[in-house]
C-alpha cells in the first residue's frame, strides 16, 4: 500500500488508517475477532492505527494492545486524549495535570512504552494554548510520545497553536484530525489551506459520513433500529428521524452518487473513501470497520486513484467547500451563550 509522510515527522504511514473506535463494547465486543481483523489490516499493508482513551472507556486501547504483541515496531500507533474518563471534573482536557495521567493510562492499557502520535481529541477554552503545547513537548523529552498532533480544531485555532509553538519553541502540532467526506467539505476552505501552509498533515475521519455513504441506505425503510446510523445518531442527538429534511436530502445525494459509482465501476463505499485520499493536503484516511467484511471491502481503496472526470462530476453534486450536514461542533467550553450579542 502506498505511504506517505505524515506532515514534518517524516514518518511514513499508510494512506488508509485504521480505526479502532468499533472495537469494543460500542461496537464489537468479541476481542478475538478485533484482533483478526487488525491482523488482517496489517498484513494487507497498512501501517497505521488510530485509536482513543474515550472509546469503549479504554477498552478499545486494551485490544489494540493484544493486537501490538509481536508487531509493535511496524505499527504507527496513534491515541487521543481530552473526552472525559471519569465523573472527576479534572479527568479531562487539555490540563497538565490531566495529560501526564492521561497518557501513562494510555501507554499502560495499550501495553508500549511509546505512543508515536498523541493528539488533543478537541481544542480546550478553558486551557492556555502554552499550557498544552509544553506539556506535550515535554512528552517527547522524557520518549512517552514520538510527536503530537489535534484533532477537529478550526483554522484560526490551528494558525494561533503554530504560532505560540514559533514563539516559545516549543514543538508544534505535526498533524490535524478532521472530518471530511464528499458530505463534509468545510475543511477545503480553511483548515487544509492552514495545515498545509505549517506543514501539518491531515488525517480524516468519517469519510463515509456514518455510514450515509457506504451504500447500504437508499431509502427510509433501510434504517434498522441496530444500524450504524440510528444508533449513532440517537447516542448523540437522543433521536434519529429518517424522514426528516437532512436524511431524505443526503438520500437524493447518495442515489445520485450511487449512479456515479456504478459509471465508474466502483461501489459506492470504495469511491467515497478514495474521494477523500485524492485531496493533496489528505495524508490518510480513517476506516473504521466493525466486523472483517467491512474492512475486506475498503482495503482496495489504499491504492485507488480517481479519474479526473469523475471527480469533476462529484464536486458538481456537493460543491467544494460546502456541508450537507449541519455544523454541530464547537470548541470544548464554548457555550451559545457567548455567541449571542449582550442585551
Amino acid at each position: 500500500m502506498e505511504m506517505r509522510v505524515l506532515g514534518g515527522t517524516g514518518m511514513q504511514v499508510s494512506r488508509l488508517c485504521l480505526g479502532t473506535m468499533m472495537f469494543g463494547a460500542l461496537g464489537n465486543p468479541d476481542h478475538d475477532d478485533c484482533v483478526r481483523i487488525m491482523h488482517r489490516a496489517f498484513d494487507a499493508g497498512i501501517n497505521f492505527l488510530d485509536t482513543a482513551d474515550v472509546y469503549s472507556r479504554g477498552e478499545s486501547e486494551e485490544i489494540v494492545a493484544r493486537a501490538l504483541k509481536g508487531r509493535r515496531d511496524a505499527i504507527v500507533v496513534a491515541t487521543k486524549f481530552f473526552n472525559p474518563m471519569g465523573d472527576d471534573a479534572n479527568m479531562r482536557g487539555g490540563s497538565r495535570r490531566w495529560i501526564e495521567r492521561a497518557v501513562d493510562d494510555s501507554l499502560r492499557r495499550l501495553q508500549t512504552d511509546y505512543i508515536d502520535l498523541y493528539q488533543m481529541h478537541r481544542w480546550d477554552s478553558a486551557t492556555d494554548i502554552d499550557e498544552v503545547l509544553f506539556t506535550l513537548t515535554e512528552l517527547v523529552r522524557k520518549g512517552k510520545i514520538r510527536s503530537f498532533g489535534s484533532s477537529m480544531f478550526p483554522a484560526d485555532r490551528i494558525v494561533e497553536a503554530q504560532w505560540v509553538a514559533d514563539r516559545r519553541n516549543y514543538l508544534p502540532f505535526r498533524c490535524e484530525q478532521s472530518v471530511y467526506s464528499i458530505f463534509n467539505r468545510d475543511i477545503e476552505r480553511f483548515v487544509l489551506p492552514a495545515c498545509a501552509r505549517h506543514g501539518m498533515g491531515m488525517i480524516v475521519w468519517s469519510p463515509l459520513d456514518g455510514g450515509f455513504l457506504s451504500g447500504k441506505y437508499k431509502g427510509s425503510g433501510d434504517f434498522g433500529e441496530s444500524s450504524r446510523v440510528v444508533t449513532f445518531s440517537k447516542r448523540f442527538t437522543g433521536k434519529f428521524d429518517p424522514e426528516s429534511q437532512l436524511i431524505q436530502r443526503k438520500l437524493e445525494l447518495v442515489a445520485q452518487l450511487e449512479e456515479l459509482a456504478q459509471q465508474a465501476g466502483l461501489p459506492l463505499a470504495q469511491m467515497a473513501i478514495a474521494f477523500a485520499i485524492e485531496h493533496p493536503a489528505v495524508t490518510s484516511a480513517i476506516i473504521g470497520p466493525r466486523v472483517m467484511d467491512h474492512l475486506e471491502s475498503l482495503l482496495a481503496c489504499g491504492d485507488m486513484r480517481l479519474d479526473p472526470s469523475l471527480l469533476d462530476a462529484i464536486d458538481a453534486i456537493c460543491a467544494p467547500g460546502t456541508s450537507v450536514n449541519p455544523l454541530t461542533d464547537m470548541p470544548s467550553g464554548t457555550a451559545r451563550e457567548s455567541l449571542r450579542r449582550p442585551r
